[in-house]
């Protein structure tokens, strides 16, 4: 599946338009009741308290804003910065440009072809616009910050041109991304091949909810009651919210879900183990959403299964067909796919539970002059966590209204979902990948 390359992945979102920020509030309260008994955070000048503290006086200069910002951010997550990092603060245009610059230097219009043709042969993209203009406009109108690992540069939005209590939180959250850079070399950690997504995300996932639970703990030890409020203010956009709206599930999963999970995998791991425990997992960090929305997976390094899939299954296909794409989709996207409840189809909490058990897929994607094709080989945990995901696939492929099928065997732990836009190319597919009847 598509996702953002590397460079995107140090961004920061909207208040409003993302959970992330609820959790981080909710979990940052519970880090500062004693009651609970969690570890405090490494530096003690980095416990947390209530948030009596104040935001920047308007008479700072920026520079003077930033540099104290940093220093109250190094002191709380224990890593002091190896170089000097100089923000940017950018007009929503200016931000807008940026992205569009990473977008298309980083992911080709023909990915990007290809991304698409795979969301609408699953269902899961219908109508108008294209991907590449619902991508953009997802991140231009949702993104308030971003870290670009490649040029070291760090951007965050500024409707009012000055630092006012929103910019001092999103530069607390870039500032974080560049001490990962500085630390753990965001670009070495996802060097990752293109046709492990699943991993890719559960990567980004790590990234993000570093950089959000650091957010939450200085926001609630720094900002103030008055800056909450401003934040809390600017959250309720509109403009924001409607174009997130306009988006597809599949393509908001892949910003939200390193942020809203992100977040929630992290601030695990530090109420458990403090700051150390985040910094381990960036030298092993988790290799499936699974890991990310199952923590005791990750603590248990249950590794996804390698999959099994027929040798050049494009030349079975016959002639004029080729293949797309490789891909894993993971536990994530899968329950995504199986929710279609806007058609009937079993809706979230069905859609959850027939995603757990996920032991490992290969998606293949394949197209002709005439049509397309995907095959989704899935291993799961037991006989019957692969039952009740192949019943949860099949209402899917009805409530999706898609052409294809589900191959299980009695017994067997492998389910094979075959999805194609014509009769004749579901054949095709039924002939190298099972025995559906379609």
């Amino acid at each position: 599946m598509h996702r953002p390359r590397h460079r995107l992945t140090g961004i920061s979102l909207r208040p409003a338009r993302v959970l992330a920020l609820l959790v981080a509030f909710s979990l940052a309260a519970i880090a500062c009741d004693p009651s609970t008994g969690t570890p405090a955070p490494a530096s003690p000048t980095a416990r947390l308290a209530s948030p009596t503290g104040t935001a920047a006086p308007p008479t700072d200069s920026p520079e003077a804003v930033y540099r104290r910002i940093e220093e109250q951010v190094s002191a709380i997550r224990g890593l002091a910065p190896t170089k000097a990092v100089t923000p940017q603060f950018v007009t929503k245009a200016e931000l807008g440009t940026v992205l569009a610059r990473i977008l298309e230097e980083d992911t080709p219009p023909e990915e990007l072809r290809k991304a698409e043709l795979l969301y609408r042969t699953l269902g899961l993209m219908t109508g108008e616009p294209t991907l590449e203009e619902l991508f953009l406009d997802l991140l231009q109108s949702q993104v308030a910050g971003l870290y670009d690992a490649r040029t070291e540069a760090l951007y965050v939005l500024s409707k009012s041109g000055g630092v006012g209590p929103v910019e001092q939180v999103f530069f607390a959250h870039e500032f974080q991304h560049a001490l990962q850079d500085q630390h753990f070399d965001l670009e070495a950690l996802q060097d990752l091949p293109l046709d492990q997504g699943d991993r890719i995300l559960a990567q980004q996932a790590l990234v993000e909810g570093d950089a959000y639970a650091l957010m939450a703990q200085w926001l609630f030890a720094h900002l103030g009651a008055a800056g909450i409020g401003a934040l809390l203010e600017a959250s309720n956009d509109p403009e924001a919210k409607a174009a997130l709206d306009a988006i597809p599930e599949i393509v908001q999963a892949q910003i939200l879900f390193p942020a809203t999970q992100g977040t929630v995998f992290v601030q695990g791991l530090q109420l458990a183990g403090g700051w150390a425990a985040v910094d381990a997992a960036f030298a092993d960090p988790p290799r499936s959403t699974e890991q990310i929305l199952h923590p005791e997976k990750y603590a248990a390094r249950e590794a996804p299964i390698e999959v099994s899939v027929p040798t050049d299954p494009a030349g079975a296909m016959g002639d004029g067909w080729t293949e797309v794409l490789r891909d894993t989709l993971g536990e994530h996207q899968l329950e995504i796919w199986l929710d279609a409840p806007a058609a009937g189809g079993p809706g979230p909490a069905s859609a959850a539970a027939a995603a757990v058990g996920w032991g490992g897929d290969r998606l293949i994607l394949f197209e002709s002059s005439t049509a397309a094709a995907a095959a989704i080989v899935t291993e799961w945990d037991s006989p019957e966590d692969a039952l009740e995901f192949a019943e949860a696939a099949q209402v899917a492929l009805d409530a999706r209204g898609l052409i294809g099928g589900v191959v299980r065997q009695s017994g067997s732990r492998t389910v094979t979902v075959l999805i194609a836009t014509t009769d004749d190319a579901a054949t095709r597919l039924d002939l190298v990948f099972g025995s559906t009847g379609v």
